[in-house]
């Protein structure tokens, strides 16, 4: 059951991006609570999911225009806080697992080395302490061997296993809150569910918050305690995971019924009809 007392608390959240042309913005009025739950956000591509995640973690260019009424966590408000302080609360508190490890891990350095120094920046372990805690951490996300793994470079492993090292990289410092933007989609779907069962343990495990972002609404409704739905820059329905099916909104029920259906095989898929209004609110 969500917490009553969220970790994040987020009220009419807007997101711009500096541009010659007037442009609406990204994100407009965008307002929920995360507890330690899994809250989905679902959205076709570009509909403001990953801006979110992202404006939560400041993570976007300097002159990106973040404002709220309120974007508290753990009742420290994460737009006032100073760049050092915001630096202590990535990786620590907060985390974030991107969705294509070979995008996201250093080339560099050995897989091992991207683990441990999160517990050395975060924990200040020292370098045995945190390569220990490395390797209890690959356990836990079932790696097999991983004295073996940790001396690898991240084109020598695949992408399930890189996945796994994003995942035991964001949790090795026991973070209170974890974003997840689209962390299965680049992972056939065998290696998919094994990686959902791992963060899923992980998460319930340790009592944590999950935002998942992600376009899947199937993978959604199964794996989610919540879901938001957004449609360009806007929430446009929160409901629970399992009420998907009895969505209200227009745009919500278009994504649910352009979906195939293998119990129920169509000739032909709907296609989504978008209206206007739906952006205005």
């Amino acid at each position: 059951m969500p917490d009553t007392q969220p970790l994040l608390s987020v009220r009419n959240l807007t997101v711009s991006f500096p541009s010659l042309h007037l442009l609406p913005p990204a994100v407009r009025n965008v307002s929920f609570d995360v507890g330690r739950e899994k809250v989905g956000i679902i959205g076709e591509s570009g509909s403001g999911k990953s801006t979110t995640g992202r404006a939560i973690m400041r993570l976007h260019p300097p002159k990106t225009r973040i404002t709220a009424d309120r974007m508290e966590f753990a009742g420290r408000d994460l737009l006032s806080l100073p760049e050092r302080e915001m630096r202590a609360i990535r990786g620590h508190r907060i985390s974030m697992i991107l969705q294509d490890p070979k995008y996201s891990l250093n080339p560099v350095m050995t897989v091992g080395e991207q683990i441990a120094e999160t517990a050395i920046l975060h924990e200040r372990l020292n370098r045995r302490e945190a390569r220990q805690r490395a390797m209890e951490m690959m356990e836990k996300v079932h790696i097999r061997d991983p004295k073996r793994v940790m001396g690898l470079y991240p084109h020598e492993i695949s992408g399930g296993m890189g996945q796994r090292i994003m995942i035991s990289m964001m949790l090795i410092a026991k973070p209170a809150l974890i974003i997840a933007d689209e962390p299965t989609s680049a992972l056939d779907v065998s290696v998919r569910q094994q990686v959902l069962s791992i963060l899923d343990e992980l998460v319930t495990g340790n009592e944590m918050g999950l935002i998942f972002i992600s376009h899947d609404l199937n993978l959604v409704r199964s794996f989610c305690d919540r879901v938001l739905i957004m449609y360009a820059g806007r929430v446009v329905e929160e409901l629970r995971a399992c009420d998907l099916d009895q969505a209200r909104h227009p745009y919500t029920r278009g994504l649910l019924e352009a979906l195939p259906n293998l119990t129920e095989p169509k000739d032909r898929l709907s296609v989504l009809r978008r209206d206007p209004a739906w952006a205005e609110g």
